[in-house]
């Protein structure tokens, strides 16, 4: 959830700069179908709630290669710097869950302050939760896994990565400088 905290304050710091998200339609951003795949893969292969994913197979694999067109979107549009310094926190990612065969670790500490009691516990027990497992002696690229977190009194708190505040620090300046034309 990094991430929508970051796109809002990007959006908030473009209309500051007297921007408009009219402007972000006269981008000329290359392979925007490259989106599609990754969020498609995403939404079946992530539990609902106490649901479990729509597609429950091969969940390692698909979150490898929903990186991979997000990767290849940010080749497309290497022109905007904001662009390759999300790519910078999108790779960064990557390598920690190829590291880790297609789960992104996560921190148990993090989870519970964040207010995901009921995650960490899962994932203790050996429960693997959609794209995420826990860190553990095994783990490669701990420091590359979700182990920074929002307190669980900010709304849609959660345990996130350093690739995922680069991320957002790339996805707030973009919406910030490219809103105001």
């Amino acid at each position: 959830m990094p991430l929508l905290w970051a796109l809002l304050l990007g959006l908030f710091l473009g209309y500051l700069r007297r921007g408009g998200i009219g402007n972000l339609g006269k981008l000329h951003l290359r392979g925007l179908w490259l989106l599609i795949p990754p969020l498609l893969l995403q939404l079946l292969t992530f539990p609902l709630g106490s649901r479990g994913p729509i597609i429950s197979w091969g969940t390692p694999y698909w979150h490898i290669l929903s990186y991979l067109f997000l990767l290849g979107f940010v080749g497309c549009n290497w022109r905007y710097p904001e662009l390759l310094g999300m790519g910078l926190g999108l790779f960064l990612n990557f390598l920690a869950i190829a590291a880790n065969g297609g789960y992104m670790p996560a921190s148990a500490e993090a989870l519970r302050r964040a207010g995901l009691e009921s995650l960490a516990r899962a994932l203790e027990e050996g429960i693997r939760h959609g794209n995420t497992m826990l860190m553990g002696p095994s783990t490669r690229l701990n420091f590359l896994g979700d182990w920074l977190y929002f307190p669980s009194w900010v709304p849609l708190s959660s345990a996130f990565s350093i690739g995922d505040v680069i991320l957002g620090i790339g996805a707030a300046v973009f919406l910030a400088r490219r809103m105001v034309r």
